[in-house]
């Protein structure tokens, strides 16, 4: 797993204590040299300065270390009286306590955009390496399932389940490779105008394998035509990737919903079932890469990747992809993608 820095800690921090203590000693004889001719606020931001200056350098925590340093200083050598650390004039202690909290402030901001840019290019490096990976092991994936698919006409059961297996891991492989081309916004999108009807169908067409068995009870709640301006192919991708989770995490006594409807500017695609649902929290969490809902069994013929990519597919194509519980137990998907009037489309097409 690949590090990501989360600030100077420790033996790491000290040279950049030290170091921005010299900072602070030469700047502070320099500033004492102009003392009669500068004001309280002229160095406050000097030393404001060296703080940023530090903690963009050496992490949050010499910033901070330098923040109270600073403020130490400020206090002995430009607060009245000076060369101690009492102060005359109350209203001096507004302009300490805030260039104090605005030093920390600006130490631990710093430490945070330093950590978010550091996770981004973490993210951005790990996408490129599964891309790289998934892109090389697909053609031994290729020659394994010829292999594997002859061995199976010869008769071994063995050669069977290899070709069977290799499928699955193809899939795997070209579910990381479109996850890489998704974040990386490689992934082309067609958007055209398609009726709810013909995805409706396909989707059922699409999982009928594994569907054997099962009651879908598939439903378009509008009178007109349904029709939306969104990309046929990835679209239903994600409707059958949410039937295929009904199926599989549902009991096979429970009929699955599959309601479209038009709600506003929006045509959505509802899944529902009767399934464990999410706990709460895990909304969100769903729709990220390698998800697993907590205490539950590893599948191991399902790597996590399905909803990361509905949903990234869904927001291409300018769409949502969330989770609802459903009333009375069981999850409830929603893609809700642009809406089309064809009576208006057809008006003013020439």
């Amino acid at each position: 797993m690949m590090a990501v820095p989360t600030g100077i800690k420790g033996r790491d921090a000290l040279p950049g204590i030290v170091l921005g203590a010299g900072l602070l000693a030469a700047t502070t004889a320099l500033l004492v040299h102009f003392r009669a001719s500068l004001g309280a606020v002229h160095v406050a931001l000097v030393y404001l300065l060296l703080v940023l200056l530090v903690s963009a350098r050496f992490g949050r925590v010499p910033g901070m270390v330098q923040s109270a340093l600073a403020f130490l200083v400020f206090n002995f050598y430009f607060i009245s009286p000076y060369r101690t650390l009492r102060i005359g004039n109350p209203a001096d202690w507004l302009v300490l306590f805030t260039f104090l909290a605005t030093g920390f402030t600006a130490a631990q901001l710093l430490y945070l955009a330093r950590r978010e840019a550091a996770l981004r290019e973490a993210a951005r490096v790990k996408d490129e390496m599964l891309a790289a990976v998934s892109h090389d092991i697909r053609t031994p994936l290729t020659s394994i399932r010829a292999v594997a698919h002859e061995v199976a006409q010869d008769g071994d059961e063995r050669g069977l389940a290899i070709e069977e297996e290799t499928i699955r891991l193809t899939q795997f492989v070209e579910d990381l490779l479109d996850l890489s081309r998704l974040r990386a916004g490689g992934l082309s999108m067609a958007p055209a105008i398609n009726t709810a009807d013909d995805v409706v169908g396909a989707a059922l067409q699409r999982v009928a394998g594994i569907a054997v068995g099962r009651e879908i009870r598939a439903a378009v709640e509008s009178k007109p035509l349904l029709a939306g301006r969104f990309d046929f192919t990835h679209t239903l991708r994600i409707v059958a990737n949410l039937l295929e989770n009904a199926v599989k995490y549902s009991p096979a006594s429970s009929p699955i919903d599959f309601v479209v409807r038009r709600t506003g500017e929006r045509v959505c695609f509802e899944v529902s079932d009767r399934g464990p649902g999410l706990p709460v929290g895990q909304e969100d969490a769903v729709f990220s890469a390698f998800y697993r809902p907590p205490n539950t069994v590893p599948d191991r013929r399902s790597a996590g990747l399905g909803l990361a990519l509905a949903r990234g597919l869904a927001e291409l194509q300018g769409g949502t992809l969330t989770y609802t519980p459903r009333d009375g137990g069981g999850s409830c998907f929603t893609l809700r993608l642009p809406a089309v009037d064809l009576t208006r489309e057809f008006e003013q097409t020439p």
